[in-house]
């Protein structure tokens, strides 16, 4: 089990409701796309690590800050005498290898992962430095989709290609490793420096008037059109999934919670939410279930 959990980033949490509730821009639309199969990709890999039987640390999803430069880390794992730092990508189209990017076969130019790789090595080692650790830090770029080909990848870089990932596991699981007090300290260090809010997140603007209102799937975020509600549940047509009401509605606040901290949480605005999907008489007394009402009845609302 990994020391520290891998989560969705709040941006890609707000990103997807906005997808499936306003229309964003193609640049938008990219960019959480991009975002999701980033993640995706790293879920990839955490099914990897935590098959690893000898003993390390975990650390997936650090975004650490040295001086004042704040730089995320896909996972980061510790062993007895090693520090062993990830980037994950999950790149589907093939590319080629420069010296200093990476190139589709169309001519496209991408930033070459090595140099992310090389600035979170730089920027953890004078962090550990700071902190009075002089562990060694092995870094690696690991292509993580099993249908990508990187051509022309010199043998020479640190880098994990998708064909090689088995065998790279398993020298990692036979690598000897005996952790100590003093290795969960550094373990603890370092997920307390976690900074949880992000200064690269990019978002649109938006406002609860212009969020399109009506119940989704919390599965495949269809929209109202093909669920309907009977007997306590919604049924999703276009994937046949299936949530009780009760959570269904629980998801909703969530997500206006997400969208818009400082609004009141309300019978009306769950509603308006819902697109008058659930009456309100469903909706406020699951909301008397699950949260404490404050205010006069006619103001009443929920935390």
């Amino acid at each position: 089990m990994a020391f520290k959990s891998r989560i969705e980033s709040k941006e890609l949490k707000i990103l997807r409701i906005l997808n499936t509730r306003m229309e964003l821009t193609a640049d938008e639309k990219k960019h959480y796309f991009n975002l999701k199969k980033g993640y995706e990709g790293e879920v990839q890999f955490d099914l990897l690590t935590e098959q690893l039987q000898n003993e390390c640390y975990i650390l997936n999803d650090l975004l650490l800050k040295a001086g004042n430069t704040s730089f995320q880390n896909d996972t980061v794992m510790l062993f007895q005498e090693t520090l062993h730092l990830f980037v994950v990508k999950n790149y589907e189209y093939d590319l080629i290898f420069k010296t200093n990017r990476l190139e589709s076969f169309s001519g496209k130019e991408y930033q070459n992962p090595l140099d992310q790789l090389n600035k979170n090595t730089l920027l953890l080692r004078q962090l550990l430095q700071n902190m009075g650790y002089n562990i060694p830090i092995k870094g690696y770029v690991v292509f993580i989709n099993p249908e990508f080909t990187l051509y022309q990848s010199p043998p020479n870089e640190p880098i994990i290609h998708p064909t090689q990932l088995k065998k790279f596991m398993k020298k990692l699981n036979s690598q000897p490793s005996k952790l100590s007090n003093k290795h969960k300290m550094l373990a603890e260090k370092l997920v307390s420096l976690h900074q949880v809010e992000s200064p690269y997140t990019v978002l649109p603007a938006y406002s609860f008037e212009k969020m399109r209102k009506g119940l989704t799937c919390g599965i495949c975020n269809s929209f109202k059109v093909s669920i309907s509600v009977s007997g306590g549940k919604m049924a999703c047509h276009d994937c046949g999934s299936e949530e009780e009401v009760e959570t269904a509605i629980l998801r909703f606040v969530e997500e206006i919670k997400l969208l818009f901290p400082v609004k009141r949480i309300t019978t009306n605005c769950v509603f308006e939410w819902c697109g008058g999907g659930v009456s309100k008489k469903v909706i406020r007394r699951i909301l008397k279930r699950n949260f404490k009402a404050l205010g006069e009845k006619k103001d009443r609302y929920f935390e």
